[in-house]
């Protein structure tokens, strides 16, 4: 194929520049609250306005197999390029409260033409070293989703605004890169109707299934950690007075250094395997919500620092694998829509666990409460276990 050497990076700088429209309302949280009035709990509403938005857009996406209908480009151009458009809407200052939460809604809504399509479009073009491939794209969206946050750090001495404004532009970029310079792939098989039960069908592979309920047990605790990042930060400080934390920037590195873990893992699992790969990195993400309390004790802000980098790694190092196992295990016909709908169950259970916090947070300012996201690593591993077991048999 004549571009299948720029085929992976086109995708990986695209999925970068497009998700950086994920946490671009979080970067700005605090001016957003000043702005438009909001209350002091807006951090979990505008973060859950996001997630419901992809829930619902994944879930509409897989039910019309549009992935796996029309063309992955074209529907990566379209879904950028409206997600651009209500993230800069963000801007008028007419917003209020509900204006700003639809306009969120619709941002995630879109999200969902852009990073399960980015995978699915990985997965046409690459049969050998999907892992690997993954492992770059996932990487991508974390530096996206972080990246708000460095050029918050940026942008300190300038308004706000700039924030949104590149956003949206890179989005742009990001959508007709993908376009101009990545056709459909050699191993894209299109479906040629809607299947209403296809998307749920797929559960009763035995694989298939277990590999969906390790990732909903990690997406327990990977979107809450990156929301609450910054209030970590905030909380150590305030817990040692002598602490003065840059956040905006410590929070692009908490979070994006798990881009350099996504890919290490893709590395890694062609040589311990995918399933077991993973199940280390979720194993140890669970071991750092369970610690975590003792490292918010300890006053030596390096170690603590040392520490998030670490629980950043390692929260999301076994989400490219886990969507390899996803991607292995569905029928070529519906890739697209499988990987789509275990990504909409997936990110429906962040609500539950951001909307924990939210809660926890008003209500007690212990750190303890970050324990409560062990819950999902662990049901995770059971499942992966039983898997393991039932094959055993």
């Amino acid at each position: 194929m004549k571009h299948s050497k720029i085929v992976l990076p086109i995708i990986i700088i695209a999925q970068l520049f497009c998700t950086s429209l994920w946490f671009a309302g979080n970067s700005v949280i605090n001016d957003l609250i000043t702005t438009f009035n909001l209350s002091s709990g807006a951090l979990g509403h505008i973060t859950t306005a996001v997630q419901f938005g992809f829930i619902v857009g994944t879930l509409l996406f897989a039910i019309l197999t549009i992935v796996d209908r029309f063309s992955p480009s074209k529907v990566f151009l379209v879904s950028a390029i409206v997600a651009a458009v209500c993230n800069a809407l963000l801007l008028l200052h007419s917003n209020s409260l509900t204006t700003i939460l639809l306009l969120r809604f619709g941002t995630g809504f879109f999200l969902a033409g852009i990073y399960p399509v980015g995978m699915k479009i990985a997965a046409d073009h690459y049969r050998e070293g999907l892992g690997k491939s993954l492992g770059f794209l996932v990487g991508a969206l974390v530096l996206g989703t972080a990246f708000p946050h460095l050029l918050k750090d940026i942008t300190n001495e300038l308004k706000w605004e700039y924030v949104l404004v590149i956003t949206s532009l890179l989005a742009l970029v990001g959508g007709l890169l993908l376009l101009l310079f990545v056709p459909n792939g050699p191993y894209r098989k299109p479906s040629q109707k809607t299947s209403f039960s296809s998307c749920f069908k797929v559960f009763k592979n035995r694989e298939f299934r277990s590999a969906s309920f390790g990732y909903f047990g990690h997406m327990w605790e990977l979107y809450a950690f990156w929301a609450f990042v910054p209030l970590m930060l905030k909380t150590y400080s305030t817990i040692h007075p002598h602490v003065n934390f840059n956040i905006p920037l410590l929070s692009f590195f908490i979070i994006g250094v798990g881009g350099i873990a996504c890919v290490s893992g893709g590395y890694i699992s062609q040589i311990l395997g995918t399933k077991r790969t993973a199940s280390i990195a979720l194993l140890l993400s669970c071991i750092c919500c369970v610690v975590s309390p003792f490292f918010f004790m300890i006053g030596i802000e390096s170690l603590f620092i040392a520490f998030l980098l670490f629980w950043g790694m390692v929260v999301v190092a076994d989400s490219p694998l886990f969507s390899t196992l996803v991607a292995q295990n569905a029928p070529s016909e519906i890739k697209g829509t499988a990987l789509t709908i275990v990504n909409s169950i997936g990110f429906s259970i962040t609500i539950i666990s951001i909307q924990l916090l939210s809660i926890l947070t008003g209500k007690t300012d212990s750190y303890t409460i970050y324990m409560l996201l062990a819950i999902g690593p662990v049901l995770g591993l059971i499942a992966l276990k039983r898997d393991n077991r039932t094959q055993q048999v």
